[in-house]
């Protein structure tokens, strides 16, 4: 672990920070200065020929990594990587519950649950961090971007073990919704359960089903309601008991009732990060759990519905945080 970083959040966020070798992992003689260490250490998505002449690395005392510093092993160098100008995410985040160690929220589709690659601001946690003045506001588990629903965030850090463990142990009920094709094979009064192997395919933002491979990923899948119309959707619901990447979207895949408005799956559709005007008909929609603290049952609901409508221009999603009535 590294020593404190000497300089503040940005965004809710801490500086990145990486360390020069010891003498016994590296020869030093193979860096003539901080300065080509950086260059060869730091990934191309820092420009850091920039970041040395405005002095934007620096030491664990503040001081700035000079281009032409002699090399140091064991060194500590901290910076803030650059962000790009991120449009708004339309829609609101409510506040569904709030006690002093928990908050649950209900997040629109489109935004990231934690910040990384393209999507830093207009992430769940750095919006709440300083929308509710909470700094080691974190999330204890995660979904896709494109996903609706709830997220459970833990406020401090004294806490995070205790309900970490509830996620860890599968003893959180989570309950999701979908909106696909009506087919009548699914409608029985038990329900469908799918168990296969999910695995991620590196590089391409999908996962894929393996078959024959040891199971790792089920799901219970019920019809709720069908809805009819044109294309003769319906409302399925999702009680997934495990929890690998993009699980749900497979399983309905793999049931021949693709979720309305995936971009990735059956194909990957190619669309912008930036187009928030067709929402993934997938919504995380209630969290059941014992709290593991004071022992009380707990039941969050989204007040969300399907089908989920586009939010229209951004100067809606600027309404960042709204507090539920209820």
């Amino acid at each position: 672990m590294p020593p404190p970083s000497p300089l503040p959040r940005r965004h809710g966020l801490e500086a990145a920070w990486v360390v020069t070798p010891d003498r016994h992992t590296a020869p030093p003689s193979r860096w003539p200065s901080m300065g080509a260490w950086l260059r060869d250490k730091v990934d191309e998505r820092v420009d850091v020929e920039r970041l040395l002449a405005e002095a934007r690395f620096v030491y664990g005392d503040g001081r700035p990594v000079r281009d032409d510093d002699p090399y140091a092993t064991t060194a500590f160098v901290w910076f803030h990587r650059d962000l790009r100008d991120e449009p708004v995410v339309p829609g609101e985040l409510t506040v569904v519950h709030r006690d002093e160690r928990v908050v649950v929220v209900d997040k629109p589709a489109f935004l990231s649950t934690v910040p990384r690659g393209n999507h830093v601001v207009q992430s769940l946690v750095v919006r709440l961090r300083d929308q509710l003045g909470l700094p080691d506001l974190t999330t204890m588990h995660r979904l896709d971007r494109v996903t609706s629903g709830l997220v459970l965030c833990v406020v401090g850090k004294e806490h995070r073990a205790a309900y970490q463990s509830m996620f860890a142990t599968g003893t959180v009920a989570k309950t999701y919704r979908a909106l696909a094709p009506w087919r009548a094979g699914l409608a029985g009064s038990d329900g469908v359960v799918v168990r296969n192997h999910i695995r991620a395919v590196p590089r391409t933002g999908r996962a894929e089903v393996v078959p024959d491979a040891p199971v790792n990923a089920e799901t219970l899948v019920e019809v709720e309601r069908r809805l009819g119309g044109p294309d003769d959707l319906a409302v399925y619901r999702l009680s997934p008991r495990t929890g690998r990447t993009h699980q749900l979207r497979l399983h309905l895949l793999g049931l021949g009732v693709p979720i309305v408005d995936d971009p990735l799956y059956p194909v990957d559709r190619q669309v912008p990060i930036d187009d928030f005007s067709e929402p993934l008909q997938l919504l995380a929609a209630e969290l059941a759990y014992v709290d593991p603290v004071d022992g009380q049952v707990r039941h969050h609901r989204s007040a969300r519905r399907l089908p989920l409508r586009a939010q229209g221009d951004q100067d809606e999603g600027s309404r960042q945080l709204r507090r539920d009535p209820n």
